[in-house]
């Protein structure tokens, strides 16, 4: 007989373990909060506009496609994927708009308008990220992370001078550029890290090769379309999806769950993964002396930023954005110590804005326009309405600048999301919207274990745990656990 899984949350992790573990021969139940699947990348629709919740970039397509693969199927089975050039935009400062273009000899030919000579050097900063993206993918994120020993063998220990692990991005990105664009242009991904550039491993820039050279891509009718391709795989695998059952309590006698505790009723498990907020799922659904980490603990952890975002329906056609736009016309390292060092609401922030509708007319009505703005901020900030205002008035007046347009007085639909609500809808520690941040102490070995300490068969699975956070690592992390459960058998 099948041994039973219960799948706590239906993200990306969540999805993917379960249809790794489907596969593998369990029987597997997810168990979702919310009343449709998705955890942050849900959707809601209002007044004919679609609005994806949460993730909006699609970078790093093999990872999606593996992931396909694996079950015989492709991506193309659920979606359509239409790369995006530009890529993205990016305002700065002194009204320079400068756009991203998607093939390489063009982004080539960009660097040297801005920095004559440099194309030599971006041809080696990428050159140097694809080897890190091609080990890190392919083996450090595949890691369970239980100890150092798993990175001790001579091949890994020496890759990992190469990987630059002890440089910091921002040191390797100046060494090869002068011009400050392209400077910020290249330390941009690491934004939602969790650290700034000067704290962030060199060997993140392996996202700039996701970027630069991989592409930024949509899969049409937005992100949740690849939501809704991995709930329709899962099912032809077998797994239950039940949505409105939040989890409760795990009851936990003789050191393993027996019994999952819901607002529905109560569950058999043989194996329990965490694909909601693994801080909740550990110190709220387990009785303390079942607990490997305590509050200090957690306490004492880099956050990824939280945000402070707007879904806007516009009555108006805006030809001046581009789907992906970043406004980067103020001071990077202010507001980045405003997120990372000093934890406070930024006087000037930088911010983004998707515009979906430009590249997809489904997702808004005709002659109208979808928005989502998107500002970094420093999680556990007091959160209020008042706040919510200001700063949506703030970005606002400084998008109409920027773009020429005024804006604000063709908002037909307005809704903003923030620290409280990642709170109430996922349980996110200190309302965090991106996990865990990717700093040199908090990298593989050094996250939160995916497996519990002190219960058996209690697995986690997503951005607070290996590899960490984004939707592919959440993909991968999905994978890997499933691969331990397989492994481990737990009891």
């Amino acid at each position: 007989m099948a041994k039973k899984v219960i799948v706590i949350g239906s993200g990306f992790a969540g999805l993917s373990a379960a249809c790794y573990l489907a596969k593998a021969g369990y029987e597997v139940k997810v168990l979702e909060k919310n009343s449709i699947p998705g955890g942050r990348a849900r959707k809601f629709e209002q007044d004919g506009f679609v609005f994806d919740m949460g993730p909006s970039w699609y970078w790093m397509p093999d990872v999606f496609e593996r992931f396909f693969n694996h079950f015989g199927k492709k991506a193309s089975d659920y979606y359509e994927l239409v790369r995006l050039d530009p890529s993205y935009q990016i305002f700065f400062e002194d009204d320079h708009l400068m756009k991203v273009p998607a093939k390489l000899e063009e982004l080539h030919e960009m660097f040297e308008q801005y920095e004559p000579g440099s194309s030599a050097n971006l041809k080696k900063f990428l050159d140097e990220a694809a080897y890190k993206y091609e080990v890190g993918i392919n083996e450090f994120v595949q890691k369970p992370g239980h100890s150092i020993m798993e990175f001790a063998d001579i091949r890994v220990l020496k890759s990992m001078f190469r990987l630059q692990m002890f440089t910091s991005l921002s040191d390797h990105v100046r060494k090869l550029f002068k011009d400050d664009k392209l400077i910020r242009l290249l330390e941009f991904p690491v934004l939602f890290l969790g650290a700034t550039p000067q704290k962030t491993p060199a060997l993140y820039s392996l996202m700039n090769y996701a970027d630069l050279a991989l592409g930024t891509w949509y899969p049409m009718g937005g992100m949740h379309k690849v939501i809704e391709g991995m709930v329709s795989l899962a099912k032809e695998l077998g797994v239950e999806i039940l949505c409105d059952h939040e989890v409760l309590r795990l009851e936990v006698p003789n050191g393993h769950v027996t019994d999952v505790h819901t607002s529905q009723g109560i569950f058999r498990a043989d194996v329990v993964v965490g694909g909601a907020d693994y801080h909740h799922v550990e110190q709220k659904l387990l009785a303390p002396d079942k607990r490997r980490y305590n509050e200090a603990y957690w306490d004492k952890r880099t956050m990824a930023p939280s945000s402070l975002l707007f879904y806007l329906g516009v009555d108006a056609k805006l030809p001046n954005l581009k789907h992906h736009n970043l406004f980067f016309d103020a001071d990077f390292g202010k507001h980045a110590h405003e997120i990372y060092e000093d934890a406070s609401w930024p006087e000037d922030p930088l911010f983004y804005v998707c515009a979906p509708s430009v590249t997809d007319p489904s997702v808004s009505p005709e002659g109208k326009e979808n928005l989502f703005v998107l500002i970094p901020l420093a999680p556990g900030l007091d959160d209020s309405e008042a706040h919510r205002e200001r700063y949506y008035n703030m970005v606002m007046e400084r998008l109409e600048k920027r773009i020429g347009q005024e804006i604000r007085s063709k908002v037909i639909y307005k809704r903003s999301y923030a620290m409280e609500d990642f709170k109430k809808d996922y349980h996110a520690f200190k309302g965090n919207a991106y996990g865990l941040a990717n700093t040199l102490l908090q990298t593989a070995f050094l996250k939160p274990k995916l497996r519990s300490k002190k219960v058996r068969n209690l697995f986690y699975t997503g951005q607070l745990t290996t590899p960490g956070p984004g939707v592919p690592p959440s993909l991968i992390s999905g994978e890997v656990v499933a691969r331990e459960i397989s492994r481990t058998k737990p009891a």
